[in-house]
């Protein structure tokens, strides 16, 4: 996410870590530095004119902290004011109204509006504990309707059916109605996206909005579009009252220009971020922390909300109870801890979040890749119970038959059995309560060091 400004801001702001003192002079160069990296970022000229000038006004002559020294100040005035310009704080969903509060999702084609009504509704579902509705009034697309039931059936929320021969306006009214018979606790509109703004598509979503009367009209938007991005959300705010913003796509945008630019152009908050195509693959948007995860100082917070809502407590509490039987760490186990860092949106998603991760050389980088977690796991698929549970016993004819089974090699069974006995190791330290052992340990499965070597 954003690495491309993450990597620009990072090496632009180590030239100011060692000033004595930030005046005029010093920042000058750095500040050129900012301004191409958010330019290359393809953040909008006039955000990029509005933060310079903020930061410079702060920067020079401000008073600096006893506990910082000048370069750390000017990187903090940097991080307040990258949360400035993206929203200060998170701004959540405001549902507070008689049931059942409507969500009107509006935006492009192509922008993931489909998607991102079904990971709404599995997040109001699953963290919110609403009962939830969703309807698609995209009667040009039948597909579209199609799609969004599967989402709905798969996530477990219910779909209002529709019609290609329908009216829009019919379909989101009826769905209302049934929505307070019912006694729903949120409804989700769908609307259909066209190839660019038109008066046609806008006239017929005004038309929903007053039929539909939303206490949240969110737009979705493709983050890789750039501040193209924020400039259609600007077309939308102005026909319709947008309460917020989707940005679909964040985790294949190495820019960063659309998160930079909407809240300045529109006027309207992110509110939640679309980080991969899995349904549970939406994120709240908190400005403190993407400004962290921009200047590469990672977004603990967030992996610890990760953590929280995708690790399986019984299957850590099984372990627990294990480790204080002395039963040790087996396949199984590392196969069920390989299946929860999927679930977190797997290693790269992982490091993302992580500190200093972004300081990684590419070609360490490059040997993360959550292929190789998967092979990991049909490598432990094609082992027996007893393999499993006993991996002392896998030897030549055994590797060679694992290795068949899972359509690798045996050298990577080899790999996979090292790499098992090191996380053996380090849960060991982890029973005998050695905290620092076990990040000692930690340090020799990092890249480079045996974990992840390259292949």
């Amino acid at each position: 996410m954003f690495e491309n400004l993450t990597e620009r801001l990072s090496r632009t702001l180590k030239n100011v870590s060692g000033r004595g003192r930030l005046t005029d002079d010093n920042i000058k160069d750095t500040l050129r530095e900012v301004r191409m990296a958010l330019l290359e970022a393809d953040v909008a000229l006039p955000v990029v004119r509005e933060f310079v000038k903020r930061v410079k006004e702060r920067a020079v002559g401000s008073e600096v902290s006893k506990s910082l020294t000048p370069g750390q100040e000017f990187i903090k005035i940097v991080q307040a004011e990258l949360e400035s310009v993206m929203g200060e704080s998170n701004e959540a969903l405001d549902l507070a109204c008689q049931p059942p509060a409507v969500i009107l999702m509006a935006g492009l084609q192509g922008a993931g509006k489909t998607t991102s009504v079904g990971k709404l509704g599995k997040v109001l579902k699953e963290r919110e504990k609403k009962n939830v509705l969703v309807v698609s009034a995209d009667v040009y697309r039948p597909a579209a309707i199609k799609q969004l039931e599967t989402l709905a059936n798969d996530i477990g929320i219910d779909f209002f059916p529709s019609s290609a021969e329908q009216k829009p306006v019919d379909i989101v009214s009826a769905a209302v109605a049934h929505g307070k018979l019912k006694f729903y606790d949120v409804v989700i509109v769908d609307t259909a996206g066209r190839l660019h703004v038109d008066d046609v598509m806008m006239d017929e979503i005004k038309d929903i909005h007053k039929a539909a009367n939303p206490v949240e009209t969110l737009f979705v938007v493709d983050a890789m579009t750039g501040q193209d991005a924020a400039n259609t959300a600007k077309a939308f705010n102005d026909a319709l009252p947008l309460t917020g913003v989707i940005l679909t796509k964040v985790d294949g945008d190495a820019r960063g220009g659309a998160a930079l630019s909407v809240r300045h152009i529109t006027g309207k908050p992110i509110k939640f971020l679309g980080v991969g195509e899995k349904t549970d693959a939406l994120e709240p948007f908190h400005p403190n922390r993407v400004a962290s995860r921009i200047l590469g100082m990672g977004d603990v917070l967030s992996l610890i909300e990760d953590l929280e809502r995708n690790v399986d407590k019984s299957q850590a509490e099984e372990l627990a109870k294990k480790f204080k039987e002395k039963k040790g760490f087996d396949l199984e186990d590392f196969r069920s801890q390989l299946q929860q860092m999927k679930n977190m949106g797997g290693m790269g998603g992982m490091m993302d979040k992580l500190p200093g991760m972004s300081q990684l050389p590419d070609n360490v980088k490059d040997q993360v890749d959550d292929r190789m977690f998967l092979q990991m796991e049909a490598i432990i698929n094609s082992m027996t119970k007893g393999e499993r549970s006993r991996p002392e016993i896998i030897k030549g004819s055994r590797k060679k038959r694992i290795a068949t089974g899972s359509g690798t090699q045996v050298q990577d069974v080899n790999r996979l059995l090292k790499q098992f006995t090191q996380m053996q190791k380090m849960m060991k330290k982890m029973q005998k309560g050695g905290m620092k052992n076990m990040m000692r340990n930690m340090k020799g499965m990092m890249p480079g060091g045996g974990m992840f070597p390259g292949r």
